[in-house]
């Protein structure tokens, strides 16, 4: 499995309208709800860039999946960065399942965090399937699969 890491290089701000100038500060979380949090982002990325494998495209896609994460708001963007490498989920419905959770951690602690989490894991995604020859039918399926997970229509 690849993860799709933010480099600090590309901390370039997303198109305007993207819906990140009206976020909260991220409300404390557990090491434990950190951790889902970040194996749900660094998950679902990965699980769109896996549903159209391909070598030269999986460089094109971690790289704009690291733009888009880059770009989050600060507090998302710490959460993100915090801890090291997250724990890797091992399939599909483990990814899926971390997305889930984080929804209902986020919704629980801060409705703001979600709605700032569902936009950038949104952009993320849609970031990794276009980068490389436009979006297949299987990246589209694996997006609304974590649209869906993250209660995103």
């Amino acid at each position: 499995m690849v993860w799709i890491v933010p480099s600090r290089n590309y901390a370039k701000s997303l198109p305007a309208g993207a819906g990140f100038d009206k976020i909260a500060l991220m409300t404390e979380y557990t090491d434990q709800e950190r951790d889902t949090i970040r194996t749900a982002a660094f998950g679902a990325m990965t699980l769109v860039s896996a549903a159209d494998p391909g070598f030269f495209a999986m460089f094109k896609e971690s790289m704009a999946g690291a733009k888009a994460l880059a770009a989050a708001p600060q507090p998302l963007q710490g959460l993100l960065k915090s801890g090291g490498m997250p724990t890797a989920a091992k399939d599909k419905a483990s990814v899926l399942a971390a997305l889930q959770q984080t929804k209902q951690i986020l919704s629980g602690k801060s409705p703001e965090d979600l709605q700032a989490f569902q936009n950038v894991i949104s952009t993320a995604i849609n970031e990794v399937a276009g980068a490389s020859k436009g979006v297949a039918e299987s990246e589209t399926a694996a997006i609304n699969e974590v649209k869906s997970a993250i209660g995103v229509a």
